[in-house]
């Protein structure tokens, strides 16, 4: 919900009741909402709802072909969907209407406050959904690999190896090739990854073990330290320059 500002879209088969409900949404202060959209039936209401996200649907229940409650059940299958807040004339459903979890239950003729209480109830429900997906939701990196585009959950990451232009990313499964900076992704991800390396990040969670190993890099020629990882052979050498942190933290 971008700048906190509700986007709404208005169902209703009747024109007149959907300029009102528009004019009554244009007086709206608290909660700020942005009318984006209408529809005449269920049809039209599932092709916005398909092109654009909303953060609620105005929904009358009386309306020719799919009616009001047969929708609302349809928009709970969307993986986004909608607050529902029914506007109708009837009385009569508001049983079932709160059987599907519609938000509010508003009778014609609709009054400005009753409204604006009812959107705050949305603004309510639309931040706390986006509050625990924020929590629960795993950080993902968005890789574009051989034409396809893979979504790499980033506690698989093992670790991030500079490679010439781009970034090897490093799962127990497999590599990817990631177009970017290891000094962007060691900002970005500097709780969850060390760098052990000028050319390499490793994942704190992942490292089990220091150790003795000679080095046949250029400039790194000789006895020295590197990692190893869970779940992969692959040892990363260890730069003089980072070996204290490494050892600091493989203690904690």
């Amino acid at each position: 919900m971008s700048d906190a500002i509700l986007k709404v879209l208005v169902v209703d088969d009747e024109a007149l009741a959907r300029s009102r409900l528009r004019t009554l949404l244009g007086d709206c202060t608290e909660p700020p909402v942005q009318w984006c959209g209408e529809a005449a039936n269920a049809v039209q209401a599932m092709e916005w709802l398909q092109r654009q996200p909303f953060d609620a649907v105005l929904l009358d229940i009386h309306m020719p072909g799919t009616d009001g409650l047969a929708l609302a059940r349809a928009l709970r299958a969307l993986p986004n969907p909608p607050a529902v807040v029914f506007v109708t004339a009837y009385a009569e459903h508001a049983v079932n209407a709160f059987e599907l979890e519609a938000v509010d239950y508003l009778t014609k003729p609709v009054r400005l406050e009753r409204l604006q209480a009812a959107l705050s109830k949305v603004k309510r429900l639309v931040q706390s959904t986006r509050g625990l997906e924020a929590q629960t939701a795993p950080e993902v990196l968005v890789i574009q690999d051989r034409g396809r585009t893979e979504r790499v959950p980033l506690h698989e990451v093992l670790y991030f190896k500079a490679e010439l232009k781009y970034v090897t990313v490093r799962t127990a499964r497999r590599s990817y090739i990631l177009d970017g900076s290891l000094g962007e992704l060691e900002e970005r991800y500097a709780s969850g990854f060390m760098r052990i390396h000028r050319n390499a990040l490793v994942a704190r969670h992942a490292v089990r073990a220091l150790q003795k190993h000679h080095s046949h890099e250029p400039g790194e020629e000789g006895e020295g330290w590197a990692v190893r990882l869970n779940g992969i052979d692959d040892l990363l050498m260890v730069s003089r320059r980072q070996l204290a942190a490494v050892r600091e933290a493989i203690c904690q």
